[in-house]
Formats: structure tokens, C-alpha cells, sequence
């Protein structure tokens, strides 16, 4: 985590600026050289525990094929939400109850979904999940099953790419399967597709690379004192400035300062000191969840009135009570909800005096939670009642597969495959109706409206092409007709 491109610094400060007598750090044996030396640059001393794996897990020479091969205890992990409501719905129209992990719900959902699936009296026995069952979950998993090696990635620059999953990664993942604490005394790691399955072998024959590097971030004090001298600059033309001078050591890098500045951005024309500016613009929010941002917004300018945030104020804001999910978007606007109430929270112990009524959210927060339970129990049916606007992206590059028949299993054909996907799968007469149009809508960076603007210039262009083709035809059998009167004539 101290290396993550974007949010390493928050590990790196944690780390070094903790007061406490003494820090217990768990990682991976690829970590220790690196802690070690970090220590000693500041005079701690480091003592090494080591523990090994007490029970054995080993990489099958078949993969699943089929979703007709699960047995109970196989967990099948996802890198896309969308996966996994595509492969959660093909279970249960198996006649197989499944749980639901992935990461965004929220904590109690989470060990609510993971105690069903561990419960042998109950009869879910399929885990669909993200890598997010990789940390903090004890699950009775016997088999894991890759349903993809590929995920999406934030690179340096802070652009999103599709990447083969690390080493690192996979080892995480297939750790989960035969746990010492599980009933199963083994673990078995495959992959769902079978061309997916050299790839998995030649990526867990690896050793993880050892971590070199640690992310920093630019203090709250060292941008005020770039403000003094620079007092007409925004808060995202400081930490640029910053970023473009600073020279660090071999030991760290400069984070990706991205989703800073976009927060920064968003509530420059909020009157506020440039210390809690600071502190808001470091809250650790998804900033494509547009409720969740429009909500920080309003958090800004409520603490810029110098108005404290109460209980009542945040009822209004989020419109509670709410209702049960009847589709998978109100599902996701749930999840937002309880991302606001987190906000809340993580703002409250930063602004105690402004932000008062802590017990009272969480309070609300436990409700909502037991609420998205519910729905995450229902998800089938949620998927069932979704509109066609958000069901558009479902038909995801594994519900794909299946329908045709056929395994695209390597890497870079999951990457090809999930491009192709997105940009329509018909070229005559397709109007702008396709899934990558509805996530698009659904994601908030096109309207409604204004997608129906582009599906009526897109047909006027097709009818146009159609005509100028029509044209052409007329021609070409007009001036064919011409030249076979000139060779009757001679």
C-alpha cells in the first residue's frame, strides 16, 4: 500500500509521523528490506517477525469452463462490478444462491455476505467477489477461480489502463483458499477460462518484487508556505508549483496529485482558509460517484458559513429515511449515501467542533447498512428490475464469452474483448444506445439529455450517408446506361 500511485502518502505519513511507543506493520516478506531501511533513517528499531502459510494451496492443470462446474466452496473473483451481477445472475438462474463481496459496499454488508458464505447450515456455498476479499475477511474458501487476469490500473501519470494482475496480487487473491481457520485443509487456485490458466501459472511462478520506493505528498505547511509567497495562486496551482520543483531521494516519490487538484478545483470558489482547504481536498473520495462529490460540495460551503454540519442538516442533505433498493441503481446511490456518511465522519475528526453530531451518523450509517444488506441479499432480483439503461454494460466480457461459445482467455485478448464490448457489437443502423452510451449516462459524464441529441445528429448523419449513397448508386447506373447506348452506336 505505501507504494500505491495515489494514496501511498497517507501509508508513508501514517508510518513515520504515528505517536506511538511502538508500531506493529503487517505486509509481505517484500516489504521488509524497504521498512528496515526507512526505520533506520529515523533511528527506530525494526524487529522482524516471520510466520509461514500453515496449510498448503496449489495451482489445478484444468480450468472451470463453465459456471455448470462449480462445486461448494469455490469463490469467483472479478475485477468489475459489472462481472459480477453477470455472473451472480447465471448462478442463480442455475438454481445456486450465491454471495456478493466486492468494494464499495460497506463493511457490515461485507462480513454480513461473508457469514452466509462461511455458515455450512445455510445454502449459498458460491462466493462472486472483487480482490477486495483479499484483505480483512475470514472466508471458508476451498477453491479460487479467476474469472480475469486483467484489471483496470491508475498508472504515474494518473491515467486508467487495463493491466495483467500482479504477482503480488495473485498471491493475495489465491491465499484466500484453504485457510488454516476454513474447514478445508487444502486450497485449490484456477481460472474460469482456459487460455486464462498458462497465464496464472507463469504470473504465481514469480517472486514478488521487492518494494524500493514510498510515496509522499506535500505537507499542509510547506504549501502554506508556497501561498506566502505566491498569495494570488489557487490551492491546485500551488501543489503543481510544488509538485514540478520538488526533488526527493531514491527512498520516495511524489504521489499522484490528481484527484487532489479535482477536489481542489471544485471548491476554489468556496471561501475558505487555506489549512482546512487543505484537509478537504485530502478526504479520500471516489470521484466518480457524482452524488458523493455534489455532497462534498455542500459540506464546503456549509463549513465556509462557519455553520456546524448537524444531524438534521445531513438528513436533509441525503434525504433520510430511504427506502429498500428496488434496482441496481438504487443499490449504487446507496453505497454513495453511506460513502457521504464516511465523509462525515472522516471530516469529524479533523473539525470536531463543526462537524458534532458523530454518534447520531453512525447511528443512521449502521440502518443504511442493514438496508444495502438487504438489497446485496435481493440482487438478483435487483438486476431483474433494472432498467434497460443500466442493464446496457451487464452483458459483461465473461456473459459474452459464454454466449459465444468460446475462450478469449489471454490477457490481451480480455483487454481486446472488453474494448470491443464497449464500442458495440453492430455497425449498420446502431444508434448511440450502446453500452458504452449507458455508462457514460450512468457514470454522469453525459446527460440524458444530450444523448438524445447525439442519437438524433447520428441518425440524421445516417440518413444523410444513406442518401448520399442512394446519389451515388443513381449515377454509377445512369452513366453505365450511357455507356452501353455509345457501344450500340458504334
Amino acid at each position: 500500500m505505501i507504494r500505491d500511485p495515489s494514496r501511498g502518502w497517507a501509508w508513508t505519513r501514517a508510518l513515520l509521523g504515528l505517536c506511538a511507543e511502538e508500531i506493529h506493520v503487517c505486509g509481505e516478506a517484500a516489504a521488509i528490506d524497504f521498512i528496515r531501511e526507512l526505520m533506520y533513517t529515523t533511528g527506530e528499531e525494526v524487529e522482524v517477525h516471520t510466520y509461514q502459510r500453515l496449510t498448503p494451496f496449489s495451482i489445478l492443470d484444468h480450468a472451470v469452463d463453465s459456471l455448470d462446474n462449480l462445486s461448494p466452496g469455490d469463490c469467483i473473483v472479478c475485477f468489475s462490478k459489472n462481472d459480477i451481477y453477470s455472473i451472480s445472475r447465471q448462478i442463480e438462474a442455475r438454481g445456486q444462491e450465491c454471495a456478493v463481496i466486492y468494494g464499495s459496499l460497506p463493511p457490515g454488508t461485507k462480513l454480513s455476505q461473508a457469514k452466509k458464505f462461511n455458515d455450512p447450515d445455510d445454502p449459498c456455498k458460491i462466493l462472486v467477489a472483487t480482490d477486495a476479499i483479499g484483505m480483512g475477511l475470514n472466508l471458508s474458501i476451498k477453491r479460487i477461480i479467476f474469472n480475469s487476469l486483467v484489471k483496470p490500473n491508475i498508472n504515474e501519470k494518473g491515467e486508467k489502463q487495463m493491466e495483467t494482475i500482479s504477482t503480488s496480487q495473485a498471491l493475495q487473491i489465491s491465499g484466500r483458499a484453504g485457510r488454516f481457520s476454513s474447514k478445508f485443509k487444502e486450497g485449490e487456485v484456477t481460472t474460469m477460462h482456459r487460455d486464462d490458466l498458462p497465464v496464472l501459472k507463469e504470473i504465481l511462478s514469480h517472486s514478488v518484487e521487492p518494494i524500493e520506493t514510498a510515496g509522499l505528498h506535500p505537507t499542509a505547511e510547506q504549501i502554506e508556505m508556497f501561498a506566502y509567497h505566491l498569495p494570488d495562486a489557487t490551492l491546485s496551482n500551488l501543489v503543481d508549483i510544488f509538485v514540478s520543483l520538488s526533488q526527493v531521494d531514491g527512498m520516495y516519490f511524489v504521489c499522484n496529485i490528481d484527484d487532489f487538484k479535482f477536489l481542489a478545483d471544485m471548491i476554489q470558489h468556496i471561501p475558505l482558509n487555506l489549512r482546512s482547504r487543505y484537509v478537504f481536498c485530502t478526504a479520500p473520495i471516489n470521484k466518480k460517484q457524482p452524488f458523493v462529490c455534489t455532497s462534498f460540495l455542500k459540506f464546503a460551503r456549509q463549513f465556509s458559513r462557519d455553520e456546524p454540519l448537524t444531524f438534521d442538516w445531513v438528513c436533509r442533505l441525503v434525504s433520510w429515511p430511504l427506502a429498500a433498493p428496488k434496482n441496481i441503481k438504487d443499490l449504487v446511490h446507496l453505497e454513495a449515501v453511506h460513502d457521504v456518511l464516511d465523509l462525515y465522519l472522516w471530516l469529524s475528526y479533523r473539525f470536531m467542533d463543526m462537524f458534532p453530531d458523530t454518534a447520531f451518523v453512525r447511528e443512521i450509517q449502521r440502518e443504511l447498512d442493514e438496508i444495502i444488506q438487504q438489497g446485496v441479499r435481493n440482487i438478483t432480483r435487483l438486476i431483474k428490475a433494472t432498467d434497460p439503461a443500466i442493464t446496457g454494460p451487464l452483458q459483461t466480457q465473461s456473459s459474452r464469452r459464454e454466449q459465444a461459445g468460446g475462450n478469449s482467455g489471454a490477457a490481451s485478448s480480455n483487454y481486446l474483448t472488453s474494448i470491443k464490448g464497449q464500442k458495440g457489437q453492430k455497425d449498420s443502423g446502431e444508434t448511440m444506445e450502446s453500452p458504452l452510451a449507458s455508462r457514460l449516462v450512468r457514470d454522469g459524464l453525459l446527460t440524458p439529455s444530450l444523448l438524445r441529441q447525439l442519437q438524433r445528429e447520428w441518425s440524421k448523419d445516417k440518413k444523410q450517408e444513406i442518401n448520399s449513397q442512394s446519389a451515388l448508386s443513381a449515377e454509377d447506373h445512369v452513366n453505365n446506361n450511357k455507356g452501353k447506348r455509345k457501344k450500340k452506336k458504334k
